[in-house]
């Protein structure tokens, strides 16, 4: 594939959201460093995916995952990023990455897909039905949109709801760049109202992000013991423990 550089439209980094809200600006490349792991957003990503599809990932970040999709599942994807920064380390591991939002000409110009990914993105949008819409838009008849969002019902934001507090991290569940908050019944009815059918859901207990690591006990486990800790209370309490709802859906 070949690295593209093209200026969908003037845009600014959707993490100017978290302005005034943090002590300095959130680091643009936070986020990456997908994983082929099966318990994992990567792995489950890949599963969901059918071989040799052809995939938009809108709001690409960095690129680790489509990376991943284009190594283990032979996917040919587009990505489109707001993100200056984050686009050009994309383009950089040798992806067909736009600077942009998703929009009508974009689609007509690279549509239609098999698989819209949107991938943590849905949760930094103002009109996150907007951009289901588009996605729809996107979509050959029999395709599907994989959709990854924070689980705002994860234990450490009701402890931390229970103790008065509603901070905002420069990261995880608490990212000060979200806008929207969604727990596994709001996500699946925001894609219900959009036009889709929910085929499949799964969470992810994430073992590694501050909302599981910085507080104890868990911060005194061993990274190996808090992984499998963890993933166990995930696949028992997913809706307590799951720190990302992924679900995959289809046009009804």
């Amino acid at each position: 594939m070949s690295s593209g550089t093209k200026i969908v439209e003037a845009t600014a980094s959707p993490d100017q959201n978290a302005a005034g809200l943090l002590d300095s600006v959130p680091d643009p490349l936070r986020y990456g460093g997908h994983l082929l792991d099966p318990d994992e957003v990567g792995g489950i990503v890949a599963r969901m995916l059918p071989e040799h599809a052809r995939v938009l990932d809108v709001g690409c970040g960095t690129g680790s995952l489509a990376r991943l999709l284009v190594d283990t599942c032979h996917a040919e994807v587009i990505g489109i990023e707001p993100d200056a920064a984050r686009a050009k380390l994309a383009q950089g591991l040798g992806l067909e990455v736009y600077v942009g939002y998703l929009n009508a000409e974009f689609i007509a110009r690279f549509g239609p897909f098999d698989i819209v990914l949107l991938g943590d993105v849905l949760e930094h949008l103002p009109d996150p039905q907007g951009v289901l819409l588009l996605s729809r838009a996107a979509l050959k008849p029999s395709g599907s949109v994989i959709v990854s969002v924070p689980n705002v019902a994860h234990w450490s934001v009701r402890l931390r709801l229970l103790l008065g507090t509603f901070d905002y991290a420069s990261t995880g569940i608490m990212d000060a760049t979200h806008l929207r908050w969604f727990t596994a019944n709001t996500i699946k009815s925001l894609l219900t109202s959009s036009g889709f059918r929910v085929m499949e859901h799964r969470t992810t207990a994430n073992p590694f992000i501050p909302d599981n690591t910085g507080v104890a006990p868990l911060r005194w486990l061993s990274h190996e013991r808090r992984a499998h800790l963890l993933r166990l209370a995930c696949r028992r309490w997913p809706t307590l423990f799951g720190a990302q709802h992924v679900v995959r859906a289809e046009m009804a």
